[in-house]
């Protein structure tokens, strides 16, 4: 730098004075709107600048204003995704609190609803078998619970019990693969016996082909197997296949419908009857029940002499004593069985109106 202002002195303080006479002039000299032509240029070189240092402080302010509401936004976020998270169990418990109600609701409607004496149970645990579809109960043998016992929800049959302890017992599934129990279709009273199959689905079987099963028909049961009673629900036809021998009928079970927590045990079954049949069923003419008829007394047999050989023996007998005066069970003479038997004679009447008396006994 100092190299250059040697080099160039007399460049440099040419320039220096042209300034400074550009300066005065500037200060003498006045613009149009009366104002000095150095504050006119001082103004004009440095709104540049400033603009430019004022877009930089806003800028700077903004951002650091920015950073501190992300902060607090980042924190408020924070604590409504807290808040949010608490909110939301809080509706899951009473959503869970509420289907609980809802269920027992249905229970105890249903337990005054049904003919048969039954028993809340909740289940407590699932078996632990490949294909077994088996679950355990918090009722026991202290509770009345038999095995072979029904056990159902409001819904639909569930299951019966195969085994009983003190304080729970075991309860296999309608979808067990050795489960069968006996049902009929709700519209053209088709028997049948429903098998469980490992899944979600039942199966209908022994029913003929020629026998008429449709698709949405319920089926009930049928209380032939002697554990459910007749008139409970079973569940609705989805597939109706004809086959060889007897038809496929596939039914999705009613009883699951709501979940397993809460079930009911038929501890003593009452047979119910099963709803009417839809109105596409024909109806059967049916003539009206004849009027009750006052009963008449039974006819008297009158018999006409002696009915046995021992009678009419009797008869003789008394008749032999009568013609010769004898008095069957008295001490005295034995009547003659050998004389004709002849009509005794009346006892004579003395004048004074007085029969004789009787000859004394021999």
């Amino acid at each position: 730098m100092d190299f250059i202002l040697h080099r160039y002195k007399n460049l440099t303080l040419l320039l220096v004075v042209i300034a400074a006479q550009l300066v005065l002039l500037a200060y003498q000299v006045k613009s149009n709107q009366d104002m000095r032509l150095i504050r006119v240029w001082s103004v004009t070189a440095i709104t540049p600048v400033a603009r430019l240092v004022e877009l930089v402080r806003g800028g700077t302010v903004g951002f650091m204003k920015d950073y501190f509401i992300l902060l607090d936004a980042r924190e408020e976020n924070r604590r409504l995704r807290q808040e949010m998270g608490r909110v939301k169990m809080e509706n899951q418990f009473l959503q869970t609190e509420l289907s609980t109600a809802d269920r027992a609701r249905a229970l105890a409607a249903f337990q005054a609803r049904t003919p048969s004496k039954t028993l809340a149970a909740r289940i407590i645990a699932n078996a632990t078998g490949a294909n077994s579809k088996v679950v355990y109960i918090d009722r026991g043998v202290a509770a009345g619970v038999q095995p072979g016992m029904a056990v159902v929800t409001p819904d639909g049959i569930v299951g019966k019990v195969i085994a009983v302890y003190p304080t729970a017992s075991q309860v296999m599934l309608i979808t067990d693969p050795s489960f069968a129990a006996g049902v009929i279709s709700q519209k053209y009273r088709v028997h049948g016996t429903l098998k469980g199959q490992g899944h979600g689905t039942l199966i209908v079987d022994y029913v003929p082909s020629e026998l008429k099963v449709e698709v949405g028909e319920k089926f009930f049961t049928s209380g032939d197997d002697r554990i459910f009673p007749k008139g409970l629900p079973v569940g609705e036809v989805k597939v109706v296949r004809p086959g060889r021998s007897y038809k496929e009928i596939f039914v999705a079970p009613s009883g699951f419908s709501q979940g397993l927590e809460e079930v009911l045990v038929i501890v003593n079954g009452v047979h119910q009857m099963i709803p009417g049949a839809t109105p596409e069923q024909t109806p059967y003419h049916v003539l009206p029940s004849p009027e009750q008829e006052p009963e008449k007394p039974a006819p008297t047999t009158v018999t006409e002499g002696p009915a046995t050989e021992a009678d009419r023996l009797k008869e003789y007998y008394l008749k032999l004593g009568q013609a010769q005066g004898v008095h069957y069970g008295a001490a005295g003479r034995i009547p003659d069985f050998n004389a004709p038997i002849e009509p005794p004679k009346p006892p004579a009447v003395s004048p004074e109106g007085t029969p004789p008396a009787a000859p004394p006994q021999q």
